[in-house]
Parts: structure tokens; C-alpha cells; sequence
């Protein structure tokens, strides 16, 4: 399959999941698109699959709706009962983020060893607009970015955001669906109080080396027999 082919592909499910997601969390167009700063012309293109968001405008409305970013790598509706979220400027976070993850590419790039010229004969996209891209003049459609860091031997999840408002969220939803992965006896067992001196020392014990982990074993057998 092309690389073309991929990309048609990805944009057409990213629209299916975007739609899904916009639906379950009973928005509108115009809400979803006032609310990250595009048009509605541009938030359906997507939906249809004629065009992709970038990393940014996905993280942000991910945010908005109140949903884990990963389900657009996935293949389930989600709950259409999202948590209210902090009021922010959000048309702003895309701008900051589309730069920052602009420079992150360019850092890829560099680290892969890989000139302008190169990535674009691999990715079939002018070297002028990988250029805005890096420079993050131009928003990156999710699909060109996910071609891009496979050339370069990257994980477009490298490149969520980590530290920002968004990022934290994102963040905390994935801690809670590992909580909630859990079988129910350990979900039972670490919501209670009584079991937090237990949790406490786990957390000791998992940042201990494995020669100290034997010591300390070793010395609890000791006391055993």
C-alpha cells in the first residue's frame, strides 16, 4: 500500500472517530469549531475525511470533549457523559502547541539524520511544507504527521503534550482508565484506606534495584524460618 493510501485511509476513520466522538458528546459543529478555532466548513471536512486535524487541534478537542485522546487510535464509541473541563483559551493552546510539536519534528528529523529533501521525496510532501510545518506555520494534518515519524523511527505519542493544561488532563484520564483496568479485587483493595501503608511501600519497593530487592528479600526469609 502507498504511502498515499495510508494517509487517505487514516483521514477517512480519523473522521469517523471525530464524528463519534462529537456525537456521544452532543456538541454541534459550531460548538466544536468555535470552541478550538476553525470553521465549521473545516471541523466537517474532517468529519467526512476530506481533511485531518493536526496533533494540536486533536489534543484540544480531545480536551473539549472531554474524552482520552487514544480513542482516536482506537475502534469503540465512547460514554457520552464527559467531565466538565477548565475553561481556557483554547484557539490559543493550538497555536502553542502547533509550534512546539513543529519543533519536536524538527528535532526527529535532525536526530534521524534526515534533510528536508530526503523526508520529502519519502513522504511524497514538498520540502516547503515540511518547512512550515517545522516551523509551525502550518498546521499538520495527524495523517502527514503519523508518515512523517514512522520515516523517522518516532512515536507520534512522543509528541502529546506533557506539561500543559491539556496534557495533565490527558494525564489524569489515562490514570484513570489504568485504575479502572485493574481486576475488581485490586480496585477494591487500593480504594481502601486501611491498604495505603501497603501501597505506600510498594511504591518504595518499585524504585529499589534489583540487587537491593534481593537483599531485602533475603532478609525477610531470614526472619521467616
Amino acid at each position: 500500500m502507498s504511502v498515499k493510501d495510508q494517509v487517505n485511509i487514516r483521514t477517512r476513520k480519523l473522521g469517523v472517530l471525530i464524528r463519534d466522538a462529537r456525537l456521544a458528546a452532543r456538541k454541534t459543529l459550531s460548538e466544536c469549531a468555535r470552541a478550538i478555532g476553525v470553521t465549521p466548513g473545516t471541523l466537517r471536512a474532517w468529519e467526512e475525511g476530506r481533511r485531518a486535524p493536526s496533533l494540536p487541534e486533536l489534543e484540544v478537542l480531545a480536551y473539549f470533549l472531554g474524552l482520552p485522546i487514544r480513542h482516536f487510535w482506537g475502534k469503540e464509541a465512547i460514554s457520552d457523559n464527559p467531565p466538565p473541563t477548565e475553561a481556557l483559551n483554547l484557539p490559543v493552546l493550538v497555536g502553542v502547541r502547533q509550534r512546539k510539536v513543529g519543533a519536536l519534528l524538527r528535532q526527529e528529523r535532525e536526530k534521524a539524520s534526515l534533510s528536508l529533501r530526503a523526508l520529502a521525496e519519502q513522504t511524497g510532501l514538498s520540502t516547503a511544507r515540511i518547512k512550515s510545518y517545522e516551523l509551525g506555520e502550518r498546521p499538520i494534518p495527524l495523517p502527514d504527521l503519523e508518515v512523517m515519524m514512522n520515516i523517522l523511527g518516532g512515536q507520534v505519542e512522543s509528541l502529546f503534550d506533557q506539561t500543559g493544561p491539556i496534557g495533565l488532563w490527558m494525564i489524569q484520564q489515562r490514570a484513570i482508565q489504568d485504575f479502572l483496568d485493574l481486576p475488581p479485587e485490586l480496585q477494591a483493595f487500593v480504594c481502601k484506606p486501611v491498604n495505603r501503608p501497603y501501597l505506600e511501600l510498594a511504591l518504595k519497593l518499585s524504585t529499589l534495584s534489583t540487587e537491593r530487592l534481593r537483599s531485602v528479600a533475603e532478609g525477610l526469609l531470614d526472619i521467616t524460618f
